[in-house]
């Protein structure tokens, strides 16, 4: 049985099994195409840039590069040195990004936050917790997929 999000498209003569899932921003995309040409290149073997791009489609589980850059939409732009403000386990922050990495799904960044004033993570009274550094997953919307006790991402992230 297939799970609800799961769904088959046509590819070619056969079906392909796809996972709605979130997509890379176009430059990450265009990038993975990138070091595929290189790596590619580098065992001899030459590849187009069209070419590059297809594959990567494919990759992802699309019919063609156009389709797979209307899936990916607009997604939060972030980058190391980037002021940003948010919410980190309910608590309001402002800070910066202080690494940033894309995860090896594609889907998740790993990202490492300052805060401009240490934050306090406990909501109990009678003690407090203080946070300056913290990291974290977030997706290409800037929240995270993991959640606290009240439903709400642990981690929200936006640009200033």
């Amino acid at each position: 049985m297939r799970a609800p999000s799961d769904q088959m498209r046509p590819f070619g003569n056969e079906a392909m099994m796809t996972h709605e899932q979130e997509i890379a921003p176009v430059e990450e995309l265009k990038a993975q195409a990138r070091r595929l040409r290189e790596g590619l290149r580098a065992t001899g073997t030459e590849l187009g840039h069209a070419q590059a791009l297809e594959l990567v489609a494919h990759q992802h589980g699309v019919r063609d590069w156009n389709t797979l850059v209307a899936r990916a939409g607009n997604r939060l732009r972030l980058r190391v040195g980037d002021r940003v403000r948010g919410e980190y386990l309910g608590q309001a922050f402002t800070g910066e990004i202080r690494g940033l990495t894309v995860m090896g799904d594609g889907a998740h960044r790993r990202i490492t936050l300052h805060f401009d004033e240490p934050v306090d993570v406990v909501t109990f009274d009678s003690f407090s917790s203080f946070r300056q550094r913290v990291s974290g997953e977030i997706g290409w919307d800037g929240r995270s997929a993991r959640c606290t006790s009240d439903g709400k991402p642990q981690l929200v992230v936006r640009p200033f």
